[in-house]
C-alpha cells in the first residue's frame, strides 16, 4: 500500500466504507488487516480482535461440516469451544442454513457459503469486522439481512471495514468512507461526497456520446451495446445545449450480436449521484422484445418525456437480457447527466429515492445491413 495508508483508522462502533475501481487496493488493504498479506511498507496496528469476511471460501476446510467450521473458525479468532457454543444457534438460524449444517462445506453453493462465512464472522463478536465485496454473492433478502446486521455490530461498539461497489448500500450503511486509488488514500470524509466524487471520476466528463469498448460491463456477451447517444430536447422538440429539469431525454443504441437473440428486454436506467436507481425503462414495459440473429444490428430508442429530475449529477446505465433468466450485456455507467435548473418547473424539481415512473416511448428497428 501506498505511503498515504497510515492515515486509515477506524473508531469503536464506526462503520467505515472503502471504494474504488477494480484493482484499487480495497482487498489487499482488506488481507493486509487481516495479517493474510504483509505490507511492503508502514505498519499496521490493530486494537481487538478481527473478524474478516474476504473471497468466498477464506477460513473454512472444505471437507468439514457447516458444524465443525463454525467450532474451527471461532478457535481461529481465540475464542473458547464454550463461547462459540452459546452462539451457535444464533449463527445457524442466521445463515438459514438448519438443514444443512452437517454437510461438508465443499458441497455448497457460494451463496450457501457466503451466508454462513458471514454469520460466524458477524456473530463471534470480533472487536473489528472486515467485510469485503463477497455480499454480492447472496440473494437480494439476505445481501439485506446482512447490511443490517452490520449496523447491529456497530451499535454495539465493535468497528466495521466494508469494501462495497455498491454506492448506495456504502451511503446507507457508513458514516465514513474512504477512496482509494492506485494502493493510495485519495479522499476520506462524509460518505455522500465520497461517493458522489467517485461517480464523477468514473465517468469524468459530461458527454451525450459515448464509446462503450472500454467500459466494464457484465453478461453473456451474446450481444453488446456498441453505441450510445442522448440529446435533451424542449418541449416543442428543439433539441437543448443541456439537460434541464422537465426536459425530454432522446437517448439511442446499437446493439451488435454475436448470437442469436429472442425476446430479449432493453433497458435504460438513471441513477442518482451515489447509486440509487430513480428511473427504470425497459422495452417489455411497452410489450417490445429485442429477436436478433447472430451478426445483426439493431437500433433500440427511448424517448423520457418530462424528466422531473431536480438539478443535479445523474448516471446513465444500459442493460440487456431476459429478467431472471439470462443477463446478456450489463453497462452500469454509460454516461453522467447533469441536470440544469430550468426556472419554469421550478415546482416539478423535487425527486425521491426509488423507482420513477414517468411517460416513454421505445421502438426497435433491424438494421439491414451484414455485419462489418
Amino acid at each position: 500500500m501506498g505511503s498515504q495508508g497510515c492515515l486509515l483508522y477506524g473508531k469503536a462502533g464506526e462503520v467505515v466504507g472503502i471504494i474504488g475501481r477494480n484493482g484499487a487496493g480495497k482487498s489487499t488493504l482488506l488481507k493486509i488487516l487481516s495479517k493474510i498479506t504483509e505490507p511492503t511498507e508502514g505498519r499496521v496496528e490493530l486494537r481487538g480482535r478481527v473478524g474478516s469476511l474476504l473471497e468466498v471460501g477464506t477460513g473454512f476446510h472444505p471437507e468439514l461440516t457447516g458444524h465443525e467450521n463454525i467450532y474451527l473458525y471461532g478457535a481461529i479468532l481465540g475464542m473458547d469451544r464454550w463461547e462459540v457454543t452459546r452462539k451457535f444457534d444464533e449463527i445457524v438460524s442466521f445463515a438459514e442454513l438448519e438443514k444443512f449444517i452437517d454437510t461438508p462445506v465443499k458441497k455448497y453453493s457460494s451463496g450457501m457459503y457466503m451466508r454462513l462465512a458471514f454469520a460466524v464472522a458477524a456473530h463471534l463478536e470480533p472487536e473489528i469486522l472486515l467485510v469485503d465485496e463477497v455480499l454480492a454473492v447472496g440473494d437480494a433478502v439476505f445481501q439485506k439481512k446482512c447490511l443490517g446486521k452490520m449496523g447491529d455490530v456497530s451499535r454495539q461498539g465493535r468497528t466495521v471495514l466494508f469494501v462495497s461497489h455498491n454506492m448506495a448500500a456504502i451511503v446507507a450503511l457508513c458514516s465514513r468512507t474512504l477512496l482509494i486509488e492506485n494502493g493510495t488514500l485519495q479522499q476520506d470524509g462524509v460518505s455522500r461526497d465520497v461517493t458522489t466524487a467517485y461517480q464523477a471520476r468514473c465517468i469524468p466528463v459530461s458527454s451525450y456520446s459515448a464509446d462503450l469498448q472500454s467500459l466494464p460491463r457484465k453478461g453473456t456477451g451474446k450481444g453488446r451495446f456498441s453505441s450510445f447517444s442522448l440529446r435533451p430536447m424542449g418541449a416543442s422538440g428543439v433539441p437543448l445545449p443541456a439537460a434541464q429539469t422537465g426536459c425530454d431525454l432522446h437517448i439511442d443504441t446499437i446493439i451488435q450480436t454475436t448470437s442469436d437473440i429472442v425476446d430479449a428486454n432493453v433497458a435504460v436506467i438513471i441513477y442518482d449521484s451515489v447509486g440509487y436507481r430513480l428511473i427504470d425503462i425497459n422495452t417489455a414495459q411497452k410489450r417490445n422484445f429485442l429477436t436478433l440473429s447472430s451478426g445483426k444490428r439493431a437500433l433500440v430508442e427511448f424517448r423520457i418525456r418530462d424528466v422531473l429530475l431536480k438539478p443535479g449529477l445523474f448516471f446513465i446505465g444500459l442493460w440487456l437480457g431476459r429478467g431472471g433468466v439470462e443477463e446478456i450485456d450489463n453497462i452500469e455507467y454509460v454516461a453522467r447527466l447533469e441536470i440544469a435548473q430550468n426556472a419554469e418547473a421550478t415546482k416539478h424539481t423535487e425527486a425521491f429515492p426509488g423507482p420513477y415512473l414517468c411517460r416513454f416511448d421505445s421502438s426497435i428497428v433491424a438494421i439491414s445491413e451484414e455485419r462489418p
